[in-house]
């Protein structure tokens, strides 16, 4: 394969690799991979789906080929074991036909060193290409995709029958969802979507985003139903200075300033706060963009609004993001808790009295969501919960608590293919 002529598959292994062993996002792999941005936007696509497709189904595929080999393969030959990751993600999950599954993965094999093993890779592909369909239905696939201090924590947190829907929810792809800065129902025909309760607009995943209509002119952005409640629940924000902490990719900076606030986003990231920038150059939507961290920074004065969407495991988004069962640990969670804490205090020390803090993270882990408002409560902040009502929500009452937060699922909404896990809860500075 030669280095100025790269192929879909030949950078998914290199996509896998990031992941698996260098512990890279899939999203930082793929931006600071040369040769995937030199493939064109179809390919690129496929490359995608290759790697998510392996990410998503890791467990069943190893499952597959440890039922192959007698030994497992050396660690110095661990891009072969990739390979055959790759090969049987084609072969059983994507309906790739079998012989094309097989020779691109032997071709693989040959072109990137590992001639030797051409043998091996052949054999399991092509066992698999008879056995494999009946194998995978004997698996439990929702349990075999899931880590398992994932699934004790979900079987704690919502029931073992919750926590299968969740992980099951997490083998299909994510559809999309565009906010549109206003009038959704004009723009339902033109996109060919689907108007959710919330007011987000669904489509199916699938072809070139700026290619849609709308796009150019600024119409909508791309942001997950779910991720586009909180910043709903701060309520009328027309005029009013409102502080988005922790504010980058920028979905929740473009609602604010749609909705007429006067916002400041902040982001210690000034790489991720670019890019920001530039969704939100092409939206023609106004915003103070600030690199700090908002634990330490404050605003000049006392702000009457506050949303603060704190950095998180991320295990509500699984669906969109299929390396997070394989990057994250009970550690992070932990880790990461200590961090929202600290952002959740200093957005209680910025509130005016009587103003709004709208606090959520995308994660599905209690510690990261409930009980960070517990523990702020407990320890008598100056703030009140104001619950949420399922009308603010379109109705969905099973994401509302019994305490008032909101606690979506990837198993909510399921007649509409799902939404993102998220937690939100809405709190008031007394007076």
């Amino acid at each position: 394969m030669m280095a100025n002529s790269p192929s879909a598959r030949s950078v998914a292994i290199d996509l896998i690799g990031a992941v698996l062993r260098r512990k890279r996002s899939l999203d930082d792999a793929i931006e600071d991979n040369t040769e995937m941005n030199e493939l064109p936007a179809r390919d690129r696509a496929f490359a995608r789906l290759l790697v998510a497709t392996v990410l998503r189904r890791l467990g069943q595929i190893d499952a597959l080929i440890s039922h192959c080999l007698e030994t497992p393969l050396p660690a110095r030959v661990a891009m072969v074991h990739d390979m055959l990751r790759l090969g049987i993600a084609q072969l059983l999950f994507l309906r790739t036909p079998p012989h094309a599954a097989v020779a691109t993965t032997v071709d693989l094999a040959a072109a990137r060193a590992f001639p030797s093993h051409k043998g091996l890779v052949n054999a399991v592909l092509r066992r698999l290409s008879q056995e494999g369909p009946g194998l995978v239905e004997q698996q439990d696939a929702s349990r075999l995709n899931t880590p398992d201090w994932l699934w004790e924590a979900w079987t704690e947190a919502y029931g073992e029958d919750s926590c299968r829907s969740i992980a099951t929810a997490h083998l299909t792809e994510a559809p999309l969802d565009l906010t549109i800065r206003s009038d959704p129902d004009a723009w339902i025909g033109p996109l060919d979507a689907t108007l959710l309760p919330t007011g987000s607009l669904r489509r199916n995943a699938g072809g070139p985003i700026a290619s849609l209509p709308g796009y150019d002119e600024g119409a909508w952005w791309v942001q997950d139903a779910a991720a586009a409640i909180p910043a709903k629940l701060l309520g009328d924000i027309a005029g009013q200075r409102v502080v988005d902490l922790c504010a980058a990719p920028g979905g929740k900076t473009a609602q604010l300033a749609s909705a007429g606030g006067i916002v400041t986003a902040i982001d210690r990231s000034p790489r991720r706060l670019k890019r920001l920038e530039s969704n939100l150059l092409r939206l023609g939507l106004k915003a103070e963009t600030l690199a700090a961290d908002g634990s330490t920074w404050r605003p000049a004065e006392p702000m009457p609004f506050i949303l603060l969407d704190a950095p998180c495991t991320a295990t509500g988004a699984i669906r969109r993001h299929p390396d997070v069962p394989r990057l994250k640990t009970p550690e992070d969670v932990s880790r990461l808790a200590i961090v929202q804490e600290r952002l959740l205090a200093s957005a209680v020390e910025m509130l005016a009295p009587g103003g709004t803090l709208v606090y959520c993270t995308c994660s599905l882990e209690p510690e990261e969501g409930p009980q960070q408002i517990e523990r702020l409560l407990g320890q008598g902040a100056p703030v009140e919960r104001r619950p949420i009502d399922a009308s603010e929500i379109g109705g969905l009452a099973e994401c509302v608590t019994p305490q008032g937060d909101l606690r979506t699922l990837p198993c909510h909404l399921s007649e509409l293919d799902g939404i993102d896990g998220f937690f939100a809860a809405r709190l008031v500075r007394k007076a």
